[in-house]
């Protein structure tokens, strides 16, 4: 052999030596993954991220998959929008290093340790837990905890592979040999689309499907590349040996395992969750039954059952590869898979020949019924339900479903102790031996035989501190999710004097400014209608006052005299009313306004109401007497014009109301149903709601009312022609036919229009609501026009009393345009008023009202942001002046009015020597339903409800409301006034002195912040 042919040859072996070299080390890479180990374990190092004050810059979040969407994690930039449009602001947020944002900018999840539970926590100003959902609710904490028998019947499923101790530094995120085969499979399935394509996911990249792909899917082999990628970075996180890390995964998949959702509680992860919601098993029997050696049964009767918890087990770890097919109508096909995999698992050695056939017989019965948690009580999680009811419009996050599932911590300002124990007295009142023992039995409370049972008690209590009006306790003893202090519209009774108070010393503010600096010539100068005392007053005042300042004359205001009797008549609120007192002796004194404030005087505050609507009157432009003589026609046609509209208006939604929804048919009969028949009537209803009807039609219409009486054909062709819509004004086809002629002109526009909203109706019928008061307008209507523009002018001053009384956080729209409102007519919330209460003790500032604090979300992710509620600036709504006077005004009534008992519930000093001052408004409402008849007799009362309220302050920062609330059928039985009330707060007491007790060093139930 020549010398080039040894060459030659030697070359060849060279390079097949270095090929098998290639492929034993390609080889052994396969099954080591020892380079792969090198490699990501040194990128994992520089993959890292920390939580550092202040918004970051460097912050990658992600855009899709269930786990991030669930778990809040792609919306948080959405929720840092809307937090921060309500005075949120981030305080601190998660940095990350160059790496992790750029692997996070190429698609790869970032690789982090992974939460297999989250939800929400609510925590109190302790930090105490107040309400915390964990989802899974079931799930194992550790590898060890895992019932052997459920790893390897797993592993056998998905990845036989993942715990081998060979090789300790082996990628689990590939398969290779199963990759290959998906390959080839892939291929395949190009030429011969009925080529079959199982997949090559190992347990950790079906795990990053689930979580991080776009709907948990696989949509392109671009998306599995990602997937093993992402996975393969994130097991080398701990280092270089994957084992702890492959045991870690067993546990993740068999906790977060996808098992579709249930109605009543939702999606289902895990199988912890999944034996639960679907066979109804306790998660930990089956563990124990599953534990240890399931072959070795101790009896016939417990290896029966470790069988069919194995099998339900087993069926949902394969159920999970069509979870919404297999645990609903496919569940033929799970029991056969399952009992197919039974015997697999029996001839591999995973499961001993006698589990499986204790198995085999074994039916699953997939429970398809709804399932919900416990049942809790409304009364322990009223508050927890209102924040997280204010939490989920922060965030914008629709459903409290939703909204428990994100990784979310919310600090409140709830005192958590004292909330449990306020809400703990509450409850053992309704029992009569508690209520007897906290002395709520007696004049004005309850009466020997009441029931306290039925009544409800509602308390909340407000600390300002830090610049913010903080809640401390919100609770009720109602067991349902109706909150009593934010939900309802009461009738309240005398606390609406409080408004009104400071409504009148508003005006008399107003006034000050307005004139006090006038000279004398220049007050003497003005015309003030004579019925508007207030200014007539304040003239007189600075006229011959030595004092001519706010405080003095706010003062002065206050000593300004009314009469308490009760036999006057007040034309108000479209009508005469007449009004009394509670207490009769009150009737033949004349007092002064805060006299009748402390003592609560009813004809006191209707009068001085009927001043303060008198000034509004006289103040807005053009509303004075000149819009009544006659002398400003064009101003009176404007207001009269107003009233028509909205008299009108009220009618088009009462009637809209009563026929939307119905048939043109169904819409006829209703509104013949009462009525008398007479052919001149019917022949105008008929030819007004179908105008556009043929003399057949209505000739139908007419005998089909008429059987009996014979109406001729040439009648019904009379009636047909005499009685046409062009015949009449609306107004007086409505007198013929005696029904509202809104609700003629309703009906047949409902006919031509059946799918017209409230909104469309009452603009397509402007016109028709003002030729229907067309007599309105006509001057020899004059005294009827006046009454109608007395109603629209005093309706119009009660706008601006409204105004004025939402500017101060009144819950509500409109007031009800009567004196009324000054004794509760229109109504309240418990919490509007000690949102009031608590700007008079700020001193006319409205601090912002705080309930949560602080907000994290992602803790201990890349993602992690906190924010802070700064609140908004605190806003003067009141001069210190009026609030000074208002504030004396309230301890008044706790000293010596309406509230005295409350005397000696709390110490009059703080601890530090400071006079305590405590003071408050009650008030009673009596709410109900009554029926007239015409001149005005009372024809039935039935009581609709009953409260008692007391708002009040203790010091300078504690402030709430405290309320005794019944509803029909319960309330006729029942006579307390707001003494209950008072009484309620005072049996409190001895609960509630332990918070406020800060400053005497015993804080045990005190709130840090």
């Amino acid at each position: 052999m020549t010398l080039r042919k040894w060459g030659k040859w030697l070359l060849l072996a060279g390079l097949l030596g270095l090929l098998t070299l290639v492929a034993r080390l390609a080889g052994n890479e396969l099954r080591s993954s020892q380079w792969q180990a090198r490699r990501l374990s040194e990128l994992g190092r520089e993959l890292t991220f920390k939580l550092e004050p202040g918004a970051s810059a460097a912050i990658r979040f992600p855009k899709s998959g269930p786990y991030d969407e669930r778990l809040g994690y792609s919306r948080i930039p959405a929720f840092t929008e809307y937090l921060i449009k309500h005075d949120y602001r981030i305080t601190q947020q998660t940095r990350i290093s160059p790496k992790l944002a750029e692997l996070a900018d190429k698609g790869i999840s970032p690789a982090y340790r992974e939460k297999n539970r989250a939800g929400l926590d609510l925590l109190d100003c302790n930090e105490q837990s107040l309400y915390s959902e964990r989802f899974p609710e079931r799930s194992y904490s550790d590898f060890e905890l895992v019932p052997r028998l459920l790893a390897d019947t797993l592993l056998f499923i998905e990845d036989r592979d993942l715990l081998t101790t060979r090789y300790p530094l082996r990628n689990p995120a590939i398969d290779w040999g199963r990759f290959a085969r998906a390959v080839f499979d892939q291929g395949l399935h190009a030429l011969d689309k009925s080529h079959q394509t199982p997949g090559a996911s190992t347990l950790v990249t079906q795990i990053e499907k689930y979580r991080h792909s776009p709907e948990g899917r696989t949509a392109s082999p671009k998306e599995k590349l990602r997937q093993m990628a992402s996975a393969s970075i994130r097991a080398y996180l701990g280092g270089e040996n994957t084992l702890p890390a492959r045991r870690q995964i067993v546990v993740d998949y068999l906790n977060t395992v996808p098992l579709a959702a249930k109605p009543g509680y939702g999606e289902i992860d895990g199988l912890g969750d999944g034996l639960w919601a679907w066979y109804g098993r306790d998660f930990a029997e089956v563990n124990r039954l599953l534990d240890g050696n399931p072959g070795l049964a101790a009896n016939p009767d417990q290896l029966q059952r470790r069988a069919e918890a194995f099998k339900q087990a087993l069926s949902l770890m394969i159920a999970q590869r069509r979870p919404s097919y297999y645990l609903r109508e496919g569940a033929a096909d799970l029991e056969q898979l399952t009992d197919s995999h039974l015997r697999l698992l029996a001839a591999a050695g995973i499961i001993p020949a006698a589990l499986r056939d204790a198995a085999l017989p074994v039916k699953l019965s997939l429970q398809q019924k709804p399932v919900s948690a416990p049942p809790i009580s409304f009364v322990t999680r009223k508050a927890v339900t209102a924040l997280r009811a204010n939490l989920s419009g922060l965030l914008h996050v629709n459903h409290l479903y939703d909204l428990d599932r994100l990784d979310l911590t919310a600090a409140t300002t709830m005192n958590g102790e004292m909330q449990r124990e306020v809400t703990t007295v509450l409850r053992q009142l309704r029992k009569p031996a508690n209520a007897k023992a906290a002395e709520l039995y007696g004049h004005n409370m309850l009466s020997p035989g009441d029931d306290p049972d039925k009544l409800i008690f509602s308390f909340t209590l407000f600390e300002q501190r830090g610049g913010a009006n903080l809640l401390r306790v919100q609770t009720d003893n109602f067991d349902q999710p109706f909150d009593i202090n934010e939900g309802a519209r009461l009738n309240l009774g005398s606390t609406a004097k409080l408004r009104t108070l400071i409504t009148y010393l508003e005006i008399i503010a107003d006034l000050h400014q307005r004139y006090a600096g006038m000279t004398p010539q220049q007050r003497a100068g003005l015309q003030v209608e004579k019925e508007d005392v207030l200014s007539l007053w304040a003239l007189a005042y600075l006229a011959q006052a030595r004092d001519s300042g706010l405080p003095a004359m706010l003062e002065a205001a206050m000593e300004r005299r009314y009469s308490g009797s009760p036999g006057e008549t007040f034309v108000t609120g479209g009508g005469v009313q007449t009004f009394t007192n509670f207490e009769s002796e009150e009737n033949y004194k004349v007092m002064t306004v805060r006299e009748g404030f402390q003592q609560s005087v009813n004809l006191v505050f209707v009068r001085l109401m009927r001043d303060v609507v008198r000034h509004y009157k006289f103040k807005m432009a053009g509303a004075g007497s000149a819009s009544l003589d006659g002398e400003n026609a064009a101003k009176r046609q404007e207001i009269l014009s107003r009233f028509a509209d909205k008299e009108g208006r009220q009618f088009m939604v009462r009637f809209y109301r009563k026929y939307h929804g119905k048939t043109p048919q169904e819409s006829q009969e209703l509104l013949l149903e009462n009525l008398h028949p007479a052919p001149a009537r019917l022949a105008t209803i008929f030819r007004s709601i179908a105008p556009d009807a043929d003399l057949q039609h209505f000739s139908d219409f007419m005998r089909k009312q008429f059987p009996k009486d014979g109406l001729s054909e040439d009648k019904l062709a009379a009636l047909y022609a005499q009685y046409g819509p062009d015949k009449f004004s609306l107004a007086d086809r409505g007198y013929i036919a005696r029904i509202h002629p809104l609700e003629l002109w309703l009906l047949g526009f409902m006919r031509q229009h059946p799918d017209a909203t409230l909104t469309q109706t009452l603009e397509a019928s402007r016109d028709a609501r003002q030729d229907v008061y067309a007599w309105l307008f006509k001057t020899h209507n004059k005294n009827k026009q006046d009454k109608r523009i007395r109603q629209m002018v005093e309706l119009e001053a009660f706008l601006e009393i409204g105004r004025a009384w939402r500017r101060l956080g009144y819950p509500f729209e409109s007031l009800t345009p009567s004196y009324a409102t000054a004794v509760g007519a229109s109504g309240d919330r418990p919490a509007a008023l000690a949102e009031l209460m608590g700007i008079i003790v700020n001193k006319g500032m409205r601090l912002p009202l705080r309930k949560l604090q602080t907000l994290e979300l992602a803790q201990g992710t890349p993602y992690e942001t906190h924010f802070e509620n700064s609140g908004p600036a605190a806003e003067r709504l009141l001069p210190e002046e009026i609030t000074d006077v208002v504030r004396r005004s309230l301890i008044d009534v706790v000293e010596g009015g309406t509230a005295k008992r409350l005397q000696g519930g709390l110490p009059s000093r703080h601890p530090n020597g400071k006079p305590l001052g405590v003071g408050g408004k009650t008030g009673t409402g009596d709410q109900r339903f009554e029926v007239y008849a015409p001149g005005g007799r009372l024809v039935s009362s039935r009581a609709v409800n009953r409260s008692a309220t007391f708002v009040f302050f203790i010091g300078d920062r504690f402030f709430g409301t405290m309320t005794a609330y019944v509803h029909e059928p319960y309330a006729a039985s029942y006579k307390f006034t707001s003494a209950l009330s008072v009484q309620l707060l005072k049996s409190l007491t001895p609960t509630l002195l332990p918070m406020m007790e800060t400053d005497a060093g015993n804080p045990s139930l005190a709130c840090r912040h």
